[in-house]
């Protein structure tokens, strides 16, 4: 099926949200029931967030236009649920989790998923949503119900790795070719990224990655939609009430371990004229991309220093507010505008594109596309697919991912290293 949505879903659906004690509110990603990965769905971050599990509606697209025809088809399924919302924060009432592949002729395609059962926390409200079709209501389940149905963590596999589409000197010797065409001024930056297979000796309890995670990496948002699991610490887009902020990374350096040496560190990286080069590229990639739809932009003059356990990124926070014509515009249509930025692809966007399939021979699959969840007004947030893997459908395996950016200044070796510091976040949640 090629530019059309396909829906699943049962008759009549109807959603009911009532508010939790945040109190006695444990972990959310610890609510998850079974450790299918399959069957989890999350956006969490520093505590925040949501979580999901069940399925009462799926919507599959694909095409260059997979956005827009989720998009619509979301927004026809929501004008039918009858939605009964006590909390009325963003998260609750009818939401969707949903991932995008980063290539329009990926097989990956789209997809939104419905759960039917939705838990969540934003400051000292929490609440519970149920999504059923209207002949199977029922009273929402209490956090004690639900903290019942969780199954008993599964054994740590152990993990062995192996490469993907390419090998270390391979794709060494694609991204020297790369810093040719750049040199050549053929582009102005790409963005490499390459693949790694984990094999499991037995099933993976994605609850437990997804916990690692959210405790390594409290400042990302912590994911799981569909098998694709990841923590990011790009946000591609947020959009509450009319207001859009996003925060973009590009420019990294590794962690020393040693406090004081990564001040150091962080200073470099801020004085550093390749990286500074290559945030300037994604930031003007996303004001660019912003502003037809943009009564305002505010973006700032410099970039600053984001911390993270095993990476150093420049960072920049942008925030817009929509034109009166676009007003009415999902947090999914803003993230289809935007995707893909030159963080993720590089700029020019379609050359710099085409540079990635001839050079980094292999598909990404959702890797690097939107991740995220949609409400029922159109309001949501959407990361960029991250420090991230998709989970094999039988649970014993995954594929790994990491991507850099590559301008005329990079070195093959010193941008091999650093997707090995990108895959690192992966590689210890696994391992833990």
């Amino acid at each position: 099926m090629t530019d059309a949505a396909h829906l699943t879903a049962s008759s009549t659906l109807v959603a009911r949200t009532i508010a939790v004690p945040a109190e006695g509110l444990p972990d959310l990603l610890g609510l998850l029931p079974a450790p299918d990965a399959r069957g989890a769905a999350a956006w969490v971050r520093r505590g925040e967030g949501v979580v999901g599990w069940g399925e009462a509606a799926r919507i599959t697209t694909d095409g260059v236009d997979r956005f827009a025809t989720a998009d619509a088809a979301w927004r026809s399924l929501t004008e039918h649920m009858v939605v009964r919302d006590e909390v009325g924060l963003p998260g609750t009432g009818a939401i969707a989790f949903g991932s995008f592949s980063f290539a329009p002729d990926s097989p990956a395609g789209g997809v939104l998923v419905v759960p039917q059962i939705v838990v969540g926390r934003r400051g000292d409200a929490a609440w519970v949503t149920t999504i059923t079709s209207a002949a199977d209501l029922v009273p929402p389940p209490t956090i004690a119900e639900i903290r019942a149905r969780v199954a008993p963590p599964l054994p740590a596999p152990a993990v062995e790795y192996a490469d993907g589409a390419l090998t270390r000197r391979q794709w060494r010797a694609q991204v020297a070719a790369v810093i040719d065409l750049i040199r050549g001024a053929k582009v102005g930056k790409v963005v490499m990224a390459r693949d790694v297979r984990a094999d499991l000796d037995g099933p993976l309890d994605v609850r437990r990655l997804l916990s690692n995670l959210g405790r390594d990496y409290r400042s990302c948002w912590t994911f799981a939609v569909d098998g694709l699991v990841g923590a990011t610490p790009e946000l591609l887009v947020r959009r509450e009430r009319g207001l859009i902020s996003s925060r973009v990374l590009a420019g990294t350096i590794q962690r020393s371990g040693d406090d004081e040496a990564d001040l150091a560190r962080a200073a470099s990286l801020a004085r550093s004229s390749k990286d500074l080069e290559e945030h300037e590229f994604a930031v003007d990639s996303l004001t660019r991309s912003l502003a037809p739809f943009a009564a305002s932009t505010n973006a700032p003059d410099a970039p600053f220093v984001l911390h993270l356990p095993n990476v150093m990124h420049l960072a920049s926070d942008v925030t817009a507010v929509l034109a009166g014509p676009h007003a009415q515009m999902s947090s999914l249509a803003v993230a289809a505008a935007l995707h893909p930025t030159a963080a993720v692809c590089g700029t020019p966007t379609d050359v710099a594109a085409q540079v990635i399939a001839d050079h980094e021979q292999m598909d990404r699959d959702r890797y690097a596309g939107p991740v995220g969840w949609i409400g029922a007004d159109g309001d949501g947030e959407w990361g960029i697919a991250l420090r991230s893997a998709q989970v094999d459908a039988d649970s014993r395996g995954l594929r790994l991912f990491a991507g850099c950016g590559i301008v005329a200044a990079s070195d093959p070796a010193d941008e091999l290293a650093e997707s090995d510091a990108k895959l690192e976040p992966m590689r210890s949640a696994l391992a833990s």
